[in-house]
């Protein structure tokens, strides 16, 4: 992994994200760098120590998993300068990214809606309770049964004005 300062860093992203524009994949990893020897636990925000002063700089690596591997260390006195070119710079290469699949969530959307209009129609029972047609008879007992359910249901969701 090659270890790069902050502008060659955005310089060789940038031109990672235009040359996968059309396919390709780029990983972004961003950690708190820590450096082995040194105590890396983490305190809850009561039992903080106020007298330690370490300032930890952010590690930023990038890869597109084939031949181009960098990374660059932001010390924490440049990180709000980074990160409004680093912001900059992603909000510009995120255009190619693929579109949401809307035929999809259209047939969610309709199957919530039928769903919708079955808890609205009564179930009609009908049918002799013995002989032929009995099984039918069940099965609409069983449906009323459960559409009551998702009646009681949908009206404990719904919050009613006082």
């Amino acid at each position: 992994m090659q270890l790069v300062d902050n502008d060659t860093f955005l310089t060789q992203l940038s031109a990672l994200f235009g040359s996968a524009k059309d396919k390709g994949t780029i990983w972004l990893t961003h950690k708190r760098l820590t450096y082995d020897g040194q105590d890396v636990t983490m305190t809850d925000g009561d039992a903080r120590d106020t007298t330690s002063t370490k300032e930890y700089p952010c590690l930023i690596r990038v890869t597109d998993g084939k031949k181009a591997k960098f990374c660059t260390h932001v010390s924490p006195a440049n990180l709000s300068k980074f990160h409004t070119a680093y912001g900059t710079l992603l909000k510009a290469s995120f255009t190619a990214l693929r579109k949401r699949d809307k035929k999809r969530e259209k047939q969610r959307a309709e199957q919530f809606a039928k769903r919708k209009q079955r808890i609205a129609e009564p179930v009609i029972v009908s049918g002799p309770k013995r002989g032929n047609g009995r099984r039918k008879r069940q099965r609409l007992d069983k449906a009323a049964v459960k559409q009551e359910r998702a009646v009681k249901k949908e009206d404990d969701k719904t919050p009613t004005l006082a």
